[in-house]
């Protein structure tokens, strides 16, 4: 089993809450722009955005943060039907999570964002890459999907990712120091996502092994 496997199989058998509130949102170069037209709501250019990111890139925090001010419920993409969408907007807001090329239903989406024009509701679509690129059977969705505005996040600085660490750590109760942090940050893939898996690994193996978080048990793991 290969070094990048182990982690996201310790990962898996975690169950640990992360608040979706909004202090709780760090703000760096990579989520700024995107957060700022979060919290334009409801003075958006249209009646529906796409939070577009890389898998652990804040998109579900984001879409947390405007459904607790639209009083949105969330809809999984793959839930998404037809007979749905009457009462998917019955608060005015609804999230559309994970949405991804091929695995909705296009019809569903369609009549969706219509209503919501119809009602003057809100729909927030989280996804990995941008709607307009996709491959869409349905001539009037592509069209619609072209012209979706657009909240892009991308890959986090150091110092954001620094940050994360601290914060995940706390989320934990775990104390560490900043040589910890510091080696952390310049040895894992700049993601949230692979902050998240790194800080859940050494937590769950400083247990295992009843020692102290260090940098030289983070050096042992990461090698």
């Amino acid at each position: 089993m290969s070094a990048v496997q182990v982690p996201r199989q310790l990962v898996l058998a975690l169950d640990h809450a992360e608040s979706f509130a909004r202090e709780d949102f760090l703000s760096g170069t990579c989520n700024a722009a995107a957060l700022a037209q979060i919290e334009r709501w409801p003075d958006w250019s249209a009646q529906a955005l796409a939070v577009v990111g890389p898998e652990g890139s804040g998109k579900s925090h984001l879409a947390g943060i405007w459904a607790a001010n639209a009083g949105a419920r969330f809809l999984a993409a793959r839930a998404l039907a037809p007979t749905l969408v009457p009462t998917a907007l019955a608060t005015g807001a609804v999230v559309i999570e994970n949405l991804g090329p091929g695995e909705f239903d296009e019809r569903a989406l369609f009549h969706l964002l219509n209503l919501a024009r119809e009602e003057r509701a809100f729909v927030l679509l989280t996804a990995r890459s941008a709607p307009a690129g996709w491959p869409i059977g349905l001539a009037d969705l592509a069209s619609r999907l072209k012209a979706l505005p657009v909240a892009t996040l991308t890959a986090p600085d150091e110092a954001l990712l620094r940050a994360v660490l601290v914060k995940l750590f706390a989320d934990r109760q775990l104390a560490v120091d900043e040589s910890l942090v510091g080696y952390l940050a310049k040895r894992i893939e700049r993601s949230l996502a692979a902050a998240r898996s790194v800080v859940a690994v050494l937590d769950q193996e400083a247990m295992r092994q009843k020692r102290p978080l260090t940098r030289a048990l983070a050096a042992e793991i990461l090698r």
